[in-house]
């Protein structure tokens, strides 16, 4: 539903340049709105496009690691017909591999052709707390939208998306609702009515507070830190195991293995799962079934890590049996 606001808000703002407002005249008979996202994108981008009723995004090329490539994205925009409403969706952290677009380059050209440029950073945008690993965000500053989501890092109950926009004048053409009932804040600027979808919620924005309240501002950089320290350890154990390869540059949370083939990866996958040790799921990634880790929660240590080492170095032997 992050995604959903900020693209919603995307779809305001590109229609109204071009004098349509969506609010008042729908879709029907408006130009149409073309969305650019690299080839790896999250899901929910897909389905949030669906929800505002824009079709599928056109797809543009992503590298080895999953990250949209800028030559590709250049090629893509220039394609598209002058004076037509353009979104781009970048990905800070990518679901398999961790990676990061190359936001700065990718917003510039972006901008250069008059799009509209969101950022899914379901997790990676938490990046952005964390000295050692704030380069990975480099230039995300200059999107126009931002999406992450506060369960994956600051470990809070699930459907703690948040959506950050930078245009409010678009995000309470889209969201904005009032009913006389409801007291509202006049004149609105900090009135929840105006910036997301619902009208019934339960109030998310207070577990969230009080996890960034109680941490602080270096207490979050140090949780992130320590996520993706964690991860790097988890993969060079990993990495030591005969018959495992790690794909993935593993420059945050993420980590991807192989065991040989699909059939061997998927053997070493239920018998880590039917162990009972350390939860890792199976993948699909790059045309090829991994075992991926995603390491995210607050209470890992380097215990744990051993641990989940030895486990999967377990499943491993056994599943050569």
């Amino acid at each position: 539903m992050a995604n959903f606001t900020c693209l919603g808000a995307a779809r305001t703002a590109v229609l109204s340049r071009l004098g349509w407002d969506v609010a008042r005249d729908g879709l029907s008979d408006a130009p149409r709105v073309r969305v650019l996202a690299g080839e790896e994108r999250h899901d929910t981008v897909d389905l949030a496009l669906r929800y505002l009723g824009l079709g599928s995004p056109t797809l543009v090329a992503a590298d080895e690691q999953g990250r949209i490539r800028v030559d590709a994205l250049t090629d893509s925009l220039k394609a598209v017909d002058s004076g037509t409403p353009v979104v781009v969706c970048l990905q800070a952290g990518n679901v398999h591999s961790g990676a990061f677009d190359p936001l700065e380059a990718a917003i510039e050209i972006a901008h250069r052709h008059g799009a509209w440029v969101h950022v899914d950073g379901a997790f990676g945008l938490w990046a952005a707390a964390a000295p050692s690993l704030r380069h990975l965000v480099a230039g995300v500053a200059g999107a126009d939208s931002w999406g992450t989501d506060a369960h994956k890092t600051l470990n809070v109950p699930y459907d703690c998306g948040i959506a950050i926009v930078e245009d409010p004048v678009a995000m309470r053409s889209t969201f904005g609702a009032h009913a006389s009932y409801l007291i509202s804040d006049d004149p609105g600027p900090g009135d929840p009515l105006e910036k997301v979808p619902e009208f019934s919620r339960r109030a998310r924005g207070v577990p969230v507070w009080a996890a960034l309240r109680s941490l602080g501002r270096s207490g979050v950089a140090e949780l992130v830190e320590r996520l993706a320290g964690h991860a790097r350890a988890m993969a060079e154990g990993i990495a030591r195991i005969d018959g495992a390869r790690v794909l993935n540059d593993v420059v945050y949370t993420q980590v991807c293995v192989e065991f040989g083939d699909d059939a061997r990866t998927r053997a070493v996958t239920a018998r880590l799962i039917a162990d009972g040790t350390v939860w890792m799921s199976g993948s699909r990634w790059r045309d090829r079934d991994v075992l991926r880790i995603s390491v995210s929660n607050w209470s890992t240590d380097a215990d744990d890590v051993r641990r989940s080492v030895d486990a999967v170095r377990r499943a491993s032997a056994d599943a050569s049996i």
